[in-house]
């Protein structure tokens, strides 16, 4: 009987122990906010922020203080083709280097031959001095140079056959682009662009 009730004693204990031991380790449970957390950080390590390149500010064009009629004059006009006369309807079209042309403070011009209808665009401008020489490079690229404006160095010029011919011109910090319908070859381009170069301020 004293066995019985050793061994009763002994199981007793043992099962009281055991139960003190359950509630003093509770099971862990995950904490949903930390894991969420360390997730979304990058398991908590904070990265640095990515510094941004500063871009090189571009130089500001020079606004060209000249008119159309300054441009070409009525006389130089006239001498070219009596027929042709100011187009007042006329706007750069958007992406065409005459709206280059225009955002850069420059002067845009045309002028409509009353007879055939072919317009004659010139536009000059004083691009911002950090952008010439991409400009250049641009039309050695689209076009082929010729001596039919000036000599080089000083007078670089450009021809690009299409409907419209088109002309490209560099002369010191100018920049001048003329666009026609009737420009087929250089030449045919080559008496307004004489009269646009002899009334531009000297570089």
């Amino acid at each position: 009987m004293q066995q019985h009730t050793a061994r009763t004693l002994a199981a007793l204990a043992i099962a009281a122990a055991a139960v003190s031991l359950a509630g003093c380790t509770p099971t862990a449970k995950p904490d949903s906010t930390t894991s969420a957390s360390a997730t979304a950080g990058g398991g908590g390590t904070t990265s640095a922020p990515v510094a941004t390149p500063t871009p090189t500010p571009t130089l500001p064009p020079t606004p060209v203080a000249l008119t159309c009629d300054q441009i070409v004059t009525a006389d130089q006009l006239y001498a070219y083709n009596p027929n042709f006369s100011a187009d007042p309807g006329y706007a750069p079209k958007a992406g065409s280097l005459e709206k280059q042309i225009a955002d850069w403070k420059g002067v845009t011009c045309a002028w409509q031959n009353q007879t055939s209808g072919d317009v004659v665009q010139i536009a000059v401008a004083q691009p911002p001095a950090d952008q010439l020489e991409s400009l250049k490079n641009a039309a050695i690229t689209a076009a082929q140079p010729v001596p039919t404006y000036g000599t080089p160095p000083q007078v670089e010029g450009y021809f690009k056959a299409g409907q419209p011919g088109q002309v490209q011109i560099f002369r010191g910090p100018y920049w001048i682009v003329a666009e026609s319908t009737a420009f087929f070859e250089p030449g045919d381009a080559a008496p307004l662009m004489h009269s646009v170069l002899g009334n531009l301020p000297a570089s």
